[in-house]
Parts: structure tokens; C-alpha cells; sequence
């Protein structure tokens, strides 16, 4: 028997609260793109009270989902959804291609999202654009260079993965970027 854990085949999806389950659908669903596909209405005893909430599911190409929970009570919505950090580095990234990519940003500059609210950073390995949603949570959808996920240059990368983190907790912090 091998002792190797085999992995998760994909994120099944990935929960947060928002204030507003409609201003989310219409971002999710209208602006993005992605279906709304199950709509949980439940009550449970969590932590010591029963809870009332509303549990949404947002479907990616290959079925996994963005959830988000919309809780009766104004304490358990405090509670459970405090507010998100206000940080580029607090995000989901979604893959896209190029065509989705423009898309979205064509559509999120229609619906008149510019910046701080929206923006590129082009990373040399790949473009991301940014934006925030209606819960001030940052999504990144994101679209790898073809010079970035060559065969070759993955299998380096992942050869090499350890060593770079030993070295950056060393204290070599050189970049080793080699598309910018």
C-alpha cells in the first residue's frame, strides 16, 4: 500500500458571506458569467444556536462552485462574515482563457467598474485582471502566458519548488521571474 495520500481530484468550491445574495447573483451570474446552479435554504444547530441561512452555488467550467451564505439573523451574519481585508493579496484567482478574460473586462467596464475597483497587473508569466465584488472581496481572473506553461518549463518549476522556498526563507530574495 503506498503511503502517498492520493489528491483531491478539484475544489469542490470554495464558501464565503456575503451582505447581499441578489447583488452577488447579479454579479456572479449577469457580469461574470458564472450560472447560478443550487440554492440551499437551511437551518442547523452550529456553535451553540440554530442558524438560518442561505447557501448559493455559482458553477465553474469543470463544476466546481463560488458559495456564499446569507444569514437571517444580523448577529450570526456579524458573526460569520466579518469584513473581508481591504488587500490585493486577500483573493480567489479563477483561470480563464484569453477570449473569457476580455470579455469579463469588457463587460465589468460596460457596467462602469474602473479603477481602484478593477485593474491588470501583467506578471510576464500571465495577465490578471482584478476586480472587486459586491462583498469588497477581490477575484482574479487570470490567463497563463503560453511561454509560461510549457512542459518544460513546469516540470522546472516543480523540480525546483522546494529549493526556491528554502532560498527565499534564507533571506536570497532575487527574483526569479524571468518574464518580466
Amino acid at each position: 500500500m503506498s503511503t502517498q495520500a492520493k489528491l483531491p481530484s478539484r475544489l469542490h468550491h470554495t464558501a464565503y458571506v456575503t451582505k447581499d445574495l441578489e447583488a452577488t447573483r447579479r454579479f456572479y451570474e449577469d457580469l461574470i458569467g458564472l450560472p447560478l446552479v443550487a440554492t440551499w435554504c437551511e437551518s442547523d444547530e452550529l456553535f451553540g444556536a440554530m442558524r438560518t441561512y442561505c447557501h448559493t452555488f455559482f458553477e465553474l467550467a469543470d463544476g466546481s462552485a463560488l458559495a456564499f451564505f446569507q444569514f437571517e439573523k444580523p448577529e450570526d451574519q456579524q458573526l460569520f462574515g466579518p469584513e473581508l481585508p481591504s488587500s490585493p493579496f486577500h483573493h480567489i484567482a479563477l483561470n480563464v482563457d484569453v477570449e473569457t478574460q476580455q470579455g469579463i473586462e469588457q463587460r465589468l467596464r460596460a457596467a462602469g467598474y474602473k479603477e481602484p475597483d478593477t485593474y491588470v497587473l501583467e506578471h510576464g508569466y500571465c495577465r490578471s485582471l482584478y476586480v472587486k465584488d459586491p462583498n469588497g472581496m477581490i477575484v482574479e481572473f487570470t490567463h497563463d502566458s503560453p511561454q509560461a506553461i510549457t512542459q518544460e518549463l513546469l516540470q522546472a518549476r516543480r523540480a525546483k519548488a522546494h529549493q526556491e522556498l528554502k532560498r527565499w526563507l534564507s533571506g536570497d530574495r532575487t527574483s526569479n521571474n524571468v518574464f518580466r
